[in-house]
């Protein structure tokens, strides 16, 4: 882990936020030269942090030791580079181990995923994240989505507790996200991060970034991280005719595409990681492989991006 605070180095996006998949072998055991690869292309390729075994990395589907593995080797890839931040879930019991294999890991953060399977009360998540947050000294992004929601008081005081130092969006509700960053501004001042944590947030990012929220994660970035790039460069500069042109030309497609099947957003970006020459394997179960013609599709939609990435030198 390095010494620079987790919150300062993302404070000021130099990149897309990379989200690497899992890579299993033919026999399905995890594949770490494989995941080594990618976190290493992703690296070099330009992304601002990793987040290792989150939702695109299929944290459901690894065992502890796994997944402790994988965290391993996403930080000695990245070398102090950029940060590398861990997933942790399930129940608070859990979440709490998941996050100490992370530190012991040597991660420069944590993903705080929704607790498992119950709808719980504000006072209860909140005491669910304040223990995940007390249980290492790793700072904590909570993710907000599914079965965790949270009002803009129960932000007020994640970001009053100590070690949390951000929330990643996965709901898509921007009245709630404004009315959220309004009381953290007036109430608890002092650099909390937000994160756009959508599916295919470049779709949604230029709405984002009027609230002030100009980190997203990037599952585009794991296959096709030249289009990722472009995209986050005209998000900085101000070149909405780029921005534009890729979204109505590749992302909204894109998004089409991932519609069409259950899992879609996980499943859909390991295979366009294969298109792309790297053997990360299919997807563990509940989640399936795309169909053939889908994956056909998937070729056409990446060409027609690299294709427009040509239009504009």
């Amino acid at each position: 882990m390095t010494s620079a605070p987790l919150a300062a180095r993302l404070a000021v996006p130099t990149g897309p936020l990379f989200f690497p998949v899992t890579a299993y072998g033919p026999g399905g055991a995890v594949d770490l030269d494989a995941y080594r690869a990618h976190v290493r292309r992703g690296v070099e390729a330009g992304a601002a942090a990793v987040f290792a075994c989150c939702g695109t990395g299929e944290f459901h589907a690894l065992t502890p030791e796994e997944f402790q593995e994988c965290v391993r080797a996403a930080v000695e890839e990245a070398g102090g580079r950029v940060p590398v931040v861990a997933g942790a879930g399930y129940g608070t019991a859990l979440a709490v181990r998941y996050a100490r294999l992370a530190e012991e890991a040597g991660a420069d953060g944590l993903l705080a995923m929704p607790p498992y399977l119950v709808v719980a009360g504000q006072e209860g998540l909140l005491r669910h994240y304040t223990e995940i947050a007390a249980a290492t000294s790793l700072p904590v992004i909570v993710y907000q989505r599914d079965n965790a929601v949270f009002t803009p008081r129960t932000v007020v005081e994640l970001a009053r507790t100590d070690g949390i130092v951000g929330l990643k969006d996965g709901v898509g509700d921007l009245g709630l996200m404004q009315r959220t960053v309004s009381a953290v501004r007036a109430e608890a001042p002092g650099g909390f991060l937000y994160f756009n944590g959508l599916p295919t947030a470049e779709q949604t990012q230029p709405a984002y970034r009027a609230l002030g929220v100009t980190l997203y994660s990037s599952a585009v970035f794991c296959f096709a991280p030249e289009i990722a790039l472009a995209f986050h460069r005209a998000l900085e500069t101000g070149d909405d005719t780029t921005a534009r042109r890729l979204l109505d030309g590749f992302y909204g497609p894109f998004c089409d595409l991932r519609a069409q099947g259950a899992g879609y957003a996980v499943s859909l970006v390991k295979a366009g990681v294969r298109l792309g020459g790297l053997e990360v394997g299919e997807v563990r179960p509940p989640l399936h492989e795309p169909a053939d013609e889908h994956l056909k599709e998937l070729a056409r939609i990446i060409e027609r991006g690299y294709a427009l990435l040509e239009e504009d030198r």
